[in-house]
C-alpha cells in the first residue's frame, strides 16, 4: 500500500491537451492522480454542463491511463461568490456548487476544494459573511447528499487565509462534509502577515484537513514561484501533517507557455517526492 498519493493540477499543462493527454503527462512525469480545475472562465465552468456522454468519455480515459482524478479546484465561485450581495449572483453560485457535487459524484472525485471567499470582487462586510454562512450550509446539504467532501483553500485574502479562519466556518457548520484543503506556500505567506507559524495554524485544523497542496510562494507573491525558490519549508510542515494523518497532496503550479514543460512537471514530482519521502 502506498503511504501517500501525489496529484497534479491541471493547469500546470497546456489547455489545448486533451483530457487522456493530460491525464498521460501526468502519469509520464509520475503524479499517482490528476486534479480538475473549474475555474470562473465559461470554458471551465461549461465543464459542469458535460452531458452523459462527455462524462463517460473522461471516465475511459481515466480507465485507460489508469490516472484517476481525485479531487477538484473549484474557483467558479471567485464570480459568483455565496456571499454576494447580488441575489442573481448567489444563486448561480448555489447553482455552480450543485453541479459541481453533481459531477464530482459522477467523475469519482472525493473531494472539492472549495476557494475561501465570502465575496472577491466586492468589499466584504458583515453582510456577506451572512450571506455567506447561509449558503455554505446550503453546500454543506448538496455534499452530504452524494458523499462527497469539501475542503476550503487557504487564499491570498483576509477573509480566509489562514486554517484557523477556515476552522471558523467548518466548527459552525458541524457537517462530516465540509473540512480544509490547506495551501501551505499561502499559509507561509500568512504566517509574515500575522506572526503566527504555519504548524500552530495547521494544527488548528486537527481531525479536520482533507489534503494539502504543495507550493511555493515567496513574500508578497502567491503565483508561479517555481519550486526550490521560494520559502515554503515542505518537510518541517509535512511531519506536521503526516501526525495529523493527511496522506493526500496535490502539486500546484502554472504552465506559463514553456516549451519544457513536460520537464517542468518531472521536475515538480521529483522536487515533492524527494520532500514528502524524507517523512512518509
Amino acid at each position: 500500500m502506498k503511504k501517500y498519493t501525489l496529484g497534479l493540477y491541471e493547469k500546470s499543462m497546456p489547455g489545448q491537451l486533451t483530457w487522456k493527454e493530460k491525464l498521460q503527462s501526468a502519469k509520464q512525469a509520475g503524479f499517482d492522480y490528476v486534479e480538475i480545475s473549474i475555474d470562473e472562465t465559461d470554458e471551465k465552468l461549461a465543464r459542469l454542463e458535460w452531458t452523459g456522454e462527455e462524462r463517460y468519455e473522461l471516465k475511459k480515459a481515466i480507465q485507460e491511463t489508469g490516472i484517476p482524478i481525485y479531487t477538484m479546484c473549484l474557483s467558479g465561485h471567485r464570480k459568483y461568490p455565496l456571499g454576494s450581495r447580488d441575489e442573481a449572483v448567489r444563486t448561480r453560485g448555489l447553482e455552480i456548487m450543485e453541479k459541481a457535487v453533481g459531477l464530482a459524484a459522477d467523475l469519482g472525485i472525493r473531494i472539492i476544494q472549495l476557494a475561501g471567499y465570502d465575496v472577491y470582487y466586492e468589499e466584504g462586510a458583515e453582510d456577506t459573511r451572512a450571506l455567506f454562512e447561509e449558503n455554505l450550509k446550503k453546500a454543506c446539504d448538496m455534499a452530504a447528499q452524494k458523499g462527497v467532501m469539501m475542503g476550503f483553500e487557504t487564499m491570498e485574502t483576509p477573509f480566509m487565509d489562514t486554517v484557523e479562519k477556515a476552522m471558523h466556518y467548518v466548527n459552525k457548520m458541524d457537517s462530516p462534509y465540509l473540512g480544509v484543503y490547506p495551501d501551505i506556500g499561502n499559509l507561509t505567506n500568512a504566517s509574515l502577515i500575522y506572526g503566527k507559524s504555519v504548524n500552530d495554524d495547521i494544527a488548528t485544523g486537527r481531525g479536520h484537513i482533507v489534503a494539502t497542496h504543495l507550493k511555493e510562494t515567496i513574500p508578497g507573491h502567491y503565483r508561479e514561484i517555481p519550486f526550490g525558490t521560494g520559502h515554503t519549508d515542505y518537510v518541517k510542515h509535512l511531519k506536521l501533517l503526516k501526525e495529523l494523518g493527511i496522506r493526500m497532496f496535490v502539486g500546484e503550479f502554472w504552465y506559463i507557455g514553456s516549451p519544457e514543460w513536460e520537464k517542468d512537471l518531472k521536475f515538480a514530482n521529483d522536487f515533492l517526492r524527494e520532500k514528502i519521502e524524507q517523512v512518509y
